[in-house]
This record gives C-alpha cells, structure tokens and sequence, in this order.
C-alpha cells in the first residue's frame, strides 16, 4: 500500500444503526494510517448528544483521547455542528434553532483533504437519518465525494439492518469499500452465529464482510488482528 488512490482519499465512516461501532472503527482506521506512514484527519461533521466537542460522550474526544499523534491537538477542529440533544441531527438542530448547511461540512472536508490524507470522516446514526430537511445521511456520501465502509454488529439483527444499508446504496449506485462487524459487548457473538451473519450477508448482497472487531480492552493499542480488515480494502490502493 505505497500510494491511496484518489477515490479512496476521503472515507466515510457509516453504521448499520446508531451505536454500531462507528467509532471505533474510525479509531482503528487513524490509527491503521498513522502506522502506515499516512496523515489521516478525523472528521465527525455532526456531533449529537454533547454540549460542547470537549463533552464526555463526544466522539471527537474519544478519537483525541486515544490517538497518541492527536493528544496535544484540538477535537473542536473536528466538528463542525455540536448539538445538545442525542437525536437525529435534523431535529437535534432544530431544538436549537439552528440549520445544518450541507456546504459548510463539504468545504470543511475539502478543506481539510488539501492538506491530510486520507480524510476519516464519521457519520450520525444510519444512512437514512435526516440531517436537514432535505438530506439524509446517505446523501453526503455523494455530496463529499467519499469512499463508505460500513460499520456493522456482529449478532443476532446484523443481517437484516447490513443487507438493508447495502440495499439502499446499491439504490444509488454506491459501491463500499467493505462491511467490518464490530462485536464489542461484554459477552461475545458466539462464532457459528456470526459466520451465518458473513454467509447470509454475502449470499444475499454480493458483499463479503471483511473482518470481524472483538472488545478492545486498551485502545491506545488495539490487538493488530484488529487491523487486517483495513489491510484488505487497501491493499491494492
């Protein structure tokens, strides 16, 4: 992996629902680039559920937190909409009477390609999650010029909401660059059930999940099985 093509300078971090593992994964992935010799930025456009980008619950801080070349750096660089109520950002916003200007995440992310590579940008709940009244979720992966990977549980409901969010990509001629199961709870997915999860998925979508991330007890530093999912996706890149 020498050199990312151009497609994949910018990516899209998006989930099967809220709470999947997005951001996890985006961790995994500055940190995958980070060790490959990469300036990567992380990027949440639409933070919901905080006060404030320094918020216990921001997903901003945790990145920060946990990325030792980002410690002494400023999450408020990457949000651009922080919003108090923990609910889709289009009524998130709303409550506070405020608009969510899709240009404004379009010329941050611009912004910040022309100078990092690649751009990790983390989306807000699922793909049809309303961000304004006239965008949904699934519309900035379009509107950024961005490469989707997709975020997804590894138990019991992962093949319905994966096939469903492959689904309406393929409505849009939207191709990911891969589907990663996150398996994160205190009690883990038991193997037979998440290979019939990989099996139906492929059998239903075309798609093979890549790899699979168990719990994660340091962040700081992952086991480095956890990063062969992103090996796969960018080894030709």
């Amino acid at each position: 992996m020498e050199n990312l093509k151009k497609q994949t300078d910018k990516i899209f971090v998006v989930g099967t629902d809220t709470g999947v593992g997005k951001t996890v994964l985006s961790l995994l992935l500055m940190q995958f680039f980070y060790a490959k010799g990469y300036a990567p930025f992380y990027i949440k456009p639409i933070q919901t559920g905080c006060s404030d980008p320094y918020d216990k619950d921001s997903d901003a801080r945790f990145i920060y937190n946990h990325v030792k070349q980002l410690s002494k750096k400023d999450p408020a660089d990457s949000i651009v909409y922080c919003f108090r109520e923990p609910k889709a950002p289009y009524f998130a916003s709303r409550d506070e009477g405020k608009h969510i200007d899709i240009t404004a995440i379009k010329d941050t992310l611009d912004n910040k390609a022309r100078i990092y590579s690649p751009v990790i940008m983390e989306a807000a709940g699922g793909l049809l999650v309303p961000v304004n009244e006239n965008t949904l979720i699934i519309d900035l992966i379009k509107i950024t010029d961005a490469k989707p990977i997709i975020a997804a549980r590894a138990g019991l409901g992962t093949i319905n909401h994966t096939l469903l969010t492959i689904e309406a990509m393929h409505k849009r001629h939207i191709k990911p660059l891969g589907v990663v199961f996150i398996d994160a709870g205190e009690k883990a997915t038991p193997q037979d059930m998440i290979s019939e999860n990989i099996e139906a998925v492929e059998s239903h979508s075309g798609i093979k999940p890549i790899g699979i991330i168990g719990k994660i007890d340091n962040f700081m530093c992952p086991l480095k099985k956890y990063y062969k999912p992103f090996e796969k996706i960018f080894k030709s890149n």
